[in-house]
């Protein structure tokens, strides 16, 4: 089975690779004249570009079981035993303990997700985690404005006029500034 691009998507080719690679260098053109502070930035970079794959592979894995894959299938398609891949991607994600400040808001979607961010915020919430359909919210006591933006420039282009990044989600940036007003009151 191909892809839309003609590549196998289960076999990561050069290009992948490429792209990825560029997209840790960044504008690092001569790797032989790197100082030791260029050296940690570049394993910091594929760190972070690790840790992403591994949160995109997390929720593919998610929204395949959703779909009805078998824990068989996806162990082929990973060459993993059924086993192995149910351990590893089967695992339940933590709930927020009764009476913290924090919840999960879904499940959303990328078309309805906006509108409930915007309730949320009136009412004091913000987010500050994104889990595959649904946010983690911190509730305080100021009303919060909630952006989505696609993450093509570095977060430190999108922290201006009080913007902070609540949460990141590839390939969405979630920002959220604090309006600094009391949150409306719970609808009964």
């Amino acid at each position: 089975m191909t892809d839309r691009n003609g590549t196998n998507p289960g076999q990561p080719g050069p290009d992948l690779q490429e792209q990825i690679g560029a997209l840790i260098l960044g504008a690092y053109d001569d790797a032989g004249n790197l100082t030791e502070a260029d050296h940690l930035a570049l394993v910091a970079r594929a760190g972070a570009a690790e840790q992403a794959s591994q949160q995109l592979q997390h929720r593919a894995v998610a929204a395949a079981r959703r779909a009805g894959v078998s824990w068989a299938a996806l162990g082929r398609e990973l060459g993993m035993t059924r086993q192995a891949v149910q351990q590893r991607f089967g695992g339940q994600q933590e709930e927020p303990a009764p009476g913290s400040r924090e919840r999960w808001l879904g499940p959303v979607t990328a078309f309805d997700e906006m509108n409930e961010l915007k309730v949320a915020g009136q009412l004091g919430w913000r987010t500050i985690g994104v889990d595959l359909l649904r946010h983690r919210m911190l509730q305080t006591d100021t009303q919060w404005e909630h952006r989505r933006v696609l993450w093509t420039r570095p977060s430190s282009h999108y922290e201006t006029d009080g913007w902070e990044v609540g949460s990141r989600s590839f390939p969405w940036l979630y920002l959220v500034r604090d309006l600094q007003r009391a949150p409306e009151p719970t609808p009964v």
